[in-house]
């Protein structure tokens, strides 16, 4: 029998199972679409996550970073954000003492430095099988898996993303909606390397951003409705430059577009977190406006809150179940729907022309940059070195 077995082996999954081994649990992870090996020479994926310096601090605890610093990343000590560039915001790590604020990393290099961690230990991996459905038995789950084999576990662990299906067959519910805007991601190679700075400048159509990658290479994020993605997303790479150029808040030189994508913006939270032997993580639980950049973040903030439950109590205990309602589902849930609440805040102040509410935006973004306890506060949270507070 194992301790618990993990539905998808992602980012979220893999960091869980690499601590809940060295813990000394007996784990076993499905994840049948394994990340391809790095290359120096590979160009830079399209997915890429904003790194805080908590998920880092806990990457390096469970032996993952090492693995990920020697593939690529871009450290950034800046962040900017402005509707006019006279009302700027400006957060600097030197601020608030610190050196960084987190790191730009693909998010498949992620990936793979949990799962070369995960190399030297004894954690079973099922490649060629899915979760096809699972039963509750008095000794644990039974997982039974599409190529008709089936597990024991104590608990199933849901990792398995936006679309979880472990929570389908728990009949966990959600809610939550769709936004009106999209994003496309456009990957850019400079003709010189970008600052450690990232910035966003915000639209009535939505934000556009502008995230440093590893060496000449940035990420660019357009949000905009969802025809004037699609109509981007059309066009060739010479056309997107020129719609860049011309739309795009001036880029630090000049650049070619590399690669691109689009991408639908959703809000969801699960109604439960935990089930009798069943445990929703990360994007199975909630998802988010990627405004600030916070979804992974807050899934490795769920990933410390387990295992803190995990080093004191194991799931064969008979109070282990009360123990994540207690100190997993309603701590975790709380700090999620605050975050969420806050991103859709900013969402509506800044997706629309109303006069009263353009003057108090672009006060309050001044305002900010001069406010110092509150601007270290909102600067700390964002590295999640510390709990929101009204």
């Amino acid at each position: 029998m194992y301790d618990f077995c993990i539905n998808g082996g992602g980012m979220v999954g893999a960091s869980l199972a690499l601590g809940l081994v060295q813990q000394g649990y007996r784990i076993a992870i499905i994840e049948s679409v394994l990340p391809s090996p790095f290359s120096p020479e590979q160009p830079p994926d399209l997915r890429v996550s904003a790194i805080s310096v908590t998920s880092v601090q806990l990457l390096k605890r469970l032996g993952a970073w090492p693995y990920i610093e020697n593939s690529r990343l871009r450290e950034y000590s800046e962040l900017a954000v402005w509707e006019s560039p006279s009302m700027a915001t400006e957060f600097v790590a030197d601020e608030i003492g610190e050196p960084l604020l987190g790191y730009f990393v693909e998010n498949r290099l992620l990936q793979l430095g949990c799962h070369e961690a995960l190399a030297g230990t004894d954690v079973h991996w099922i490649i060629d099988a899915t979760l096809s459905a699972y039963q509750l038995e008095e000794s644990g789950v039974s997982v039974s898996l599409s190529n008709g084999d089936t597990l024991v576990c104590r608990y199933l662990i849901g990792a398995d993303g936006a679309k979880s299906q472990v929570r389908t067959l728990a009949d966990i519910g959600a809610s939550g909606w769709q936004y009106a805007q999209q994003a496309l991601g456009i990957t850019v190679a400079l003709t010189a390397p970008c600052a450690a700075r990232t910035w966003q400048q915000f639209f009535p159509t939505g934000p556009r951003a502008l995230l440093p990658m590893y060496e000449n290479y940035a990420s660019l994020i357009w949000y905009d409705k969802a025809d004037r993605i699609k109509a981007l997303k059309q066009l060739k790479p010479a056309s997107l430059k020129q719609a860049i150029l011309n739309d795009f808040p001036p880029l630090p030189s000049d650049f070619n577009v590399i690669d691109k994508a689009a991408f639908v913006l959703t809000r969801s939270h699960a109604s439960q977190y935990v089930q009798p032997g069943i445990i929703l993580i990360g994007d199975a639980a909630h998802t988010i406006n990627p405004l600030a950049g916070q979804g992974v973040n807050l899934g490795f903030k769920d990933v410390s809150a387990l295992l803190a439950i995990t080093e004191l109590l194991g799931p064969d205990k008979d109070d282990f179940y009360l123990r994540l309602q207690q100190a997993y589902e309603g701590p975790r849930k709380r700090d999620n729907g605050l975050m969420m609440s806050a991103m859709d805040g900013f969402y509506l102040l800044f997706s629309n022309q109303i006069a009263p509410l353009k003057w108090m935006r672009n006060a309050m973004l001044k305002g900010a940059d001069v406010a110092g306890p509150v601007k270290h506060q909102v600067l700390r949270y964002a590295m999640g070195m510390s709990e929101w507070k009204f």
